[in-house]
C-alpha cells in the first residue's frame, strides 16, 4: 500500500485550498531576525522572554528543554505587531454610561519601561505604552516564581479623574495548536491542545500534547481572575472593527488563539448580543479614580493527564467530578464529587430549578451531591464556598433516553423524508439533510455532497436514522429504510453489478446549470471547488463513504436476523452480502483514502465478525486479507492514524478496532493516548469527552467558519475505543469518564421534537446548534454502538453506576440501565461484558462474594420473541460466566422470552 502522505492534493481540495496555495506553500519562507531573549529557570520549567516585549517566548519542562508549550519555533514570524504573545492584554473601558472603547497591547507595540525586578518577581515591566494612546488607566506587568510556579499579573491602575468601567479584559493564552508545516510525527511530538474549564473561580486551562504524553501545563487563575469566558482572538477580516484580534492564519491546520476572559458585559452588550446564553453570567467593575487591580495566571505542571485533577487538589483549586458526566436525562440520577479548600455554603440552579443538586454526605474527602435533571436544555450550578470563591458546572439535560431515541427515529424518517418529487438525481427515496431555522429539507446546497445523500455532510441524516435501529428497530422506520436502500442506495448512490459492484459515487446531486437551468438558486454561490460537476460527483474513489453505506446493509442484516419480520424485501443473507461486497469495493476502488482509519470504519470488524459466524468462510477469509493489509501498513507507522489531512480525529477509532483484532496491542495503546491528548475530562457538558474539531462547520454546517465544534462525531466516534480499552483496563476510570462524556454529549445535538444538530457553536458570539443535521449520523452512529451502561467500584469514590441507576443491598449491587440501548451492560469488578443481538435488559444484580450475576431481560414483542444473549470476559483472569438458559447459536445464547420478565443466572465456572 503507498506510504501516508502529509497532505495530498486531493486533501488540498477538500480543504478549500487551490492550486496557487499549493504553489504558495512550496515558495521559500521569508528570513526572519533572530529573537533577542532572556532565560529563567522556574521550578520545573525552563522560560525565555522576548528582550523587546517582555511576553513569554518559551515554556518548556526542564526535563525536555527541545520541547515548548508555545510555538518558539514561530517567533520570528509572528514578531510583529499584531501577534499575540502570553503576557499581552486586552481592555475595553468605558466612562459609566459612555462609549466602550478598546486598548490591546499586541495591536501597535510600543516600547516598554522596564521595572525593576527583585524576590520573587522575575522580570516587570510598564506597558501602558503598548495599550494604545489616550489610555484612562496605567497597566504594569510582573513575571513571578510563585513557589515554583510561573506566574503572570498585571496591575491595572485608573489614571483618570472620573470612574473606569472594564467591559472586558482578557488575556491572550498563545500555544502551539499550529499544525502548519508539520507533518503527522512531526505534529504529535511538537504540538499541543488546549481544551478550557469555563468555571469561573476553579476555571483552568489544560495544555495537552497531541502524543497524549506528559507533562501537561495547567493555567490557573489567580485571585480576583476568573475564567469567565474564552474569548476567540479572531482574524483582523473577521472582527469587524475589533483590535482584540490577532494575524496568525486560522484553517484546518491552526485552530487560533484565545482570551482567558476575566470581565466579558462590554462583549454581551456589543458582539454577542444575538447569542445564546454563556457559560457563565457576564461580569463587569468599575474602578474609582486611583484605583488599582490585580489579576493574572499561574501555570504548573502536571505529571500526566490522568492526573490532572491531582494536580488541581495539590494547588488547593476546587474540583468537581461528574459521574456518568453533566449530560443527565430526567429519569436518572448523577453525581458530582466536590472537593474544595473549603466548604460549599451555596447551591443554585440557572435557570431556577432546572438542574437540582442536594448534598448527599461524603465519600473519602469528596463532598457527594445528588444531581437530577429537571428542565430540557442548558443547565448551570453555581457553588459558592466559604472562602468566597464561586465554581459553575455546565449541565445538559435531556429527555429520557429511550423517548430521544424515539424522536430521532420518527424526525428523521417523516420530517427529512424526500419522496415523490421528480427528482433528476435519483434521490427518491431518501433521507436528506434539514435545515431547522427554514422547517425545510435541503434538497440544494452549494457544497453539493449536503444535499446529495453521500459524504459526511450529506449522508449524516440517513445514517443517523438506520444507526437508531441497532438498538431501537422501529417497523415503520425499517420499512422506509428498507425502501431507500433499495431503491436509491444499490443502483444509484452505489453500483448494482458489473465489474464495479458495490462502489459508491460521491453525491447524488451536482453542478449541471446546462441540463437543470431551473435549478441553483443565486448561481454566483455556485463557482468554487464545492460545487462537483457530474463527472465529480461520480468519483468512486472516496473509500470515507463506503463505511456509510456499509452500515446501511449491515443494520438490516442484523434485523432480519435478529427480529423476526421487521425486514420483508430480502433476507438476511442479502443484506450481509451487500455489506461485504461494499468492503471489498473500497479496497478495489477507493485504495489511497482507505489507507486512512475512516468515520465508523468500526462497522468493517462487526462486519467481519459476522461473516465468521454465519460460516461465510470464503467471504470472512478475504475480507480479512484486505483488512490484515491495511492494519499491517499502519502497525509499520509511529502514528497509525493518518488522515487526508495533516492533522485528523477521525481515524483514530477504526484503527484501534483493526489494531486490536489482529492483536497489534503497542499500536492500539499508542492509538488510544493520543485521543485522550485531545479529548478531555472536564465539569462541563460541552466540553467533557468533546473530541478536537474545528473545522467541519465548514462542510457540514450552516454557519461556515472554523470554529471549535462542541459534540460533532468525533465525539462519539472517538468514545468507542476508549470504552473497549476501559474494559481491557477498568482500574482506568478515566478512560471510561472521557468515553461516557464523548458517547452522552452526542445526545445533546438531538433536540426536543428530534431534529438533530451537526454540533453546537462553542464561539459565545453565537453559542447555540446549528441550523442544520449536516454530518450528525456519523455520530450517532458512535452513540448507537456504544451506548451501555456501566457497574463500577471505584477505591476512592465507591460503586458507580455509568448510564443506569444503582441500588445497594444485602445481597448484591443492583442497576437498571437507562441508557440509549438497555442492551449493553458492563460488571468492572467480574470483568464481564454482557450484549443483547435482541432484547432488552431491565435489571442486573452483582453479587460480589460469589462473583454470580442474575440479568432480568424485559417480557417478549412481537418482534423480539427471543433474546439474543452474547458474554464475554474482557481483563485478565477474569471468570468465564456461564448463562442458567439458553441455546448457544452463531456465538450468542438464544433465550426464548415470554409475557414476562425472564431472568438469566450468569455463573462463574
Amino acid at each position: 500500500m503507498p506510504k501516508i502522505r502529509t497532505l495530498a492534493p486531493a486533501a488540498l481540495l477538500l480543504a478549500g485550498l487551490s492550486s496557487t496555495a499549493l504553489i504558495a506553500q512550496e515558495q521559500p519562507k521569508p528570513v526572519y531576525a533572530p529573537i533577542q531573549k532572556t532565560a529563567h529557570k522556574v521550578g520545573s520549567f525552563e522560560v525565555e522572554l522576548r528582550a523587546d516585549t517582555q511576553t513569554l517566548a518559551r515554556l518548556s519542562p526542564a526535563a525536555e528543554p527541545a520541547f515548548s508549550f508555545v510555538p518558539t519555533a514561530r517567533e520570528p514570524e509572528r514578531a510583529g505587531d499584531g501577534y499575540n504573545h502570553i503576557g499581552d492584554l486586552n481592555l475595553r473601558v468605558r466612562a459609566p454610561g459612555g462609549e466602550w472603547r478598546d486598548f490591546a497591547s499586541a495591536h501597535a507595540r510600543k516600547p516598554i519601561r522596564l521595572l525593576p525586578a527583585s524576590g520573587k518577581v522575575i522580570a516587570a515591566a510598564d506597558i501602558t505604552a503598548s495599550m494604545g494612546a489616550d489610555a484612562p488607566f496605567r497597566v504594569e506587568r510582573r513575571w513571578v516564581n510563585e513557589a515554583g510556579l510561573l506566574g503572570l499579573r498585571f496591575r491595572i491602575t485608573n489614571t483618570s479623574k472620573a470612574p473606569l468601567e472594564i467591559g472586558a479584559l482578557g488575556l491572550p493564552m498563545v500555544f502551539d495548536n499550529i499544525i502548519t508545516d508539520r507533518n503527522l510525527d512531526q505534529a504529535h511530538a511538537e504540538a499541543s491542545f488546549v481544551d478550557p474549564y469555563i468555571g469561573r473561580d476553579a476555571g483552568y486551562l489544560q495544555v495537552t500534547r497531541l502524543n497524549g504524553a506528559g507533562p501537561a501545563l495547567l493555567v490557573l487563575p489567580e485571585q480576583g481572575s476568573p475564567l469567565e469566558a474564552y474569548a476567540p482572538l479572531k482574524n483582523p477580516r473577521e472582527a469587524k472593527g475589533s483590535i482584540f484580534t490577532d494575524k496568525s492564519q486560522r484553517g484546518q491546520t491552526s485552530e487560533g488563539f484565545y482570551d482567558w476572559t476575566i470581565h466579558t458585559i462590554g462583549y454581551a452588550d456589543r458582539e454577542w448580543k444575538d447569542a445564546g446564553e454563556q457559560w457563565n453570567a457576564p461580569t463587569g467593575r468599575t474602578l474609582a479614580p486611583g484605583q488599582t487591580i490585580e489579576v493574572g495566571v499561574r501555570m504548573t505542571q502536571s505529571p500526566s493527564i490522568r492526573a490532572i485533577e491531582d494536580t488541581l487538589v495539590a494547588n488547593k483549586r476546587p474540583v468537581a467530578i461528574g459521574i456518568p458526566g453533566y449530560v443527565v436525562p430526567q429519569d436518572q440520577t448523577a453525581t458530582l464529587f466536590v472537593k474544595a479548600p473549603s466548604a460549599i455554603r451555596k447551591i443554585e440552579s440557572w435557570p431556577a430549578g432546572a438542574v437540582e443538586a442536594i448534598p448527599a454526605g461524603t465519600q473519602k474527602g469528596w463532598a457527594r451531591l445528588s444531581v437530577h435533571g429537571k428542565q430540557w436544555g442548558q443547565a448551570r450550578l453555581t457553588l459558592t464556598y466559604a472562602d468566597g470563591q464561586v465554581q459553575t458546572v455546565s449541565y445538559f439535560v435531556t429527555k429520557p433516553l429511550e423517548q430521544t431515541m424515539a424522536d430521532l427515529g420518527r424526525f428523521s424518517t417523516t420530517k427529512q423524508w424526500f419522496e415523490g418529487k421528480g427528482d433528476p438525481f435519483g434521490r427518491s427515496p431518501a433521507i436528506l439533510t434539514y435545515d431547522n431555522e427554514t422547517k425545510k429539507i435541503v434538497d440544494e446546497d452549494p457544497r453539493v455532497w449536503v444535499a446529495g445523500m453521500s459524504d459526511e455532510g450529506g449522508g449524516g441524516s440517513w445514517v443517523a436514522a438506520m444507526s437508531k435501529q441497532i438498538d431501537n428497530p422501529d417497523p415503520a422506520e425499517i420499512a422506509k429504510l428498507e425502501q431507500l436502500v433499495n431503491e436509491t442506495v444499490v443502483g444509484n448512490l452505489q453500483v448494482a453489478d458489473g465489474p464495479q459492484a458495490g462502489a459508491v459515487k460521491k453525491s447524488l446531486f451536482y453542478y449541471d446549470p446546462v441540463k437543470f437551468p431551473n435549478l441553483y438558486k443565486d448561481r454566483e454561490k455556485w463557482q468554487s471547488w464545492t460545487s462537483w460537476k457530474e463527472k465529480d460527483a461520480n468519483d468512486l474513489g472516496r473509500a470515507y463513504n463506503y463505511p456509510h453505506v456499509a452500515i446501511g446493509h449491515w443494520v438490516l442484516y442484523r434485523t432480519a436476523r435478529n427480529h423476526p419480520g421487521m425486514v420483508t424485501r430480502h433476507d438476511w443473507r442479502w443484506y450481509l452480502d451487500k455489506a461485504y461486497v461494499t468492503t471489498v469495493a473500497m479496497m478495489r476502488d477507493a485504495p489511497y483514502y482507505a489507507e486512512f482509519g475512516l468515520m465508523e470504519g468500526d462497522v468493517f470488524v462487526d462486519i467481519l465478525k459476522d461473516l465468521k459466524s454465519e460460516g461465510l468462510t470464503a467471504e470472512a477469509t478475504e475480507m480479512e486479507r484486505l483488512m490484515k493489509q491495511r492494519a499491517d501498513h499502519w502497525r509499520s507507522l509511529k502514528y497509525p492514524f493518518g488522515s487526508e489531512m495533516p492533522w485528523d480525529s477521525t481515524g483514530q477509532p477504526e484503527v484501534y478496532a483493526w489494531m486490536r483484532y489482529f492483536g497489534y496491542q503497542p499500536q492500539a495503546d499508542v492509538t488510544k493516548e493520543v485521543i485522550l491528548g485531545y479529548d478531555p475530562t472536564i465539569p462541563s457538558w460541552g466540553y467533557n469527552g468533546n473530541a478536537r474539531r474545528y473545522w467541519d462547520f465548514l462542510y457540514g454546517g450552516k454557519y461556515s467558519r472554523i470554529e471549535r465544534q462542541i459534540h460533532h462525531y468525533g465525539s462519539t466516534l472517538n468514545a468507542v475505543p476508549l470504552f473497549a480499552a476501559y474494559r481491557q483496563n477498568p482500574k482506568d476510570l478515566h478512560l471510561l469518564r472521557v468515553a461516557y462524556g464523548g458517547m452522552m454529549g452526542g445526545v445533546t445535538n438531538i433536540a426536543q421534537d428530534g431534529f438533530s444538530s451537526a454540533a453546537f457553536h462553542s464561539w459565545p458570539d453565537m453559542m447555540k446548534w446549528d441550523p442544520i443535521s449536516g454530518d450528525y449520523g456519523m455520530g450517532f452512529y458512535g452513540h448507537a454502538v456504544t451506548a451501555g451502561t456501566y457497574l463500577v467500584n471505584d477505591p476512592t469514590l465507591g460503586w458507580l453506576g455509568f448510564g443506569g441507576d444503582l441500588t445497594l443491598g444485602k445481597d448484591g449491587v443492583q442497576i437498571a440501565p437507562k441508557d440509549g440501548a438497555r442492551s449493553r451492560l458492563f460488571v468492572a469488578p467480574a470483568g464481564a461484558w454482557i450484549t443483547l443481538d435482541a432484547g432488552k435488559i431491565a435489571n442486573v444484580t452483582y453479587t460480589p462474594v460469589s462473583g454470580a450475576i442474575n440479568v432480568t431481560l424485559d417480557p417478549a414483542t412481537p418482534t423480539t420473541p427471543a433474546a439474543r444473549l452474547r458474554i464475554e470476559t474482557t481483563t485478565t483472569g477474569a471468570r468465564p460466566l456461564v448463562p442458567s438458559t439458553g441455546t448457544l447459536e452463531r456465538d450468542a445464547y438464544t433465550i426464548p422470552l415470554g409475557t414476562a420478565p425472564t431472568i438469566v443466572k450468569l455463573s462463574p465456572r
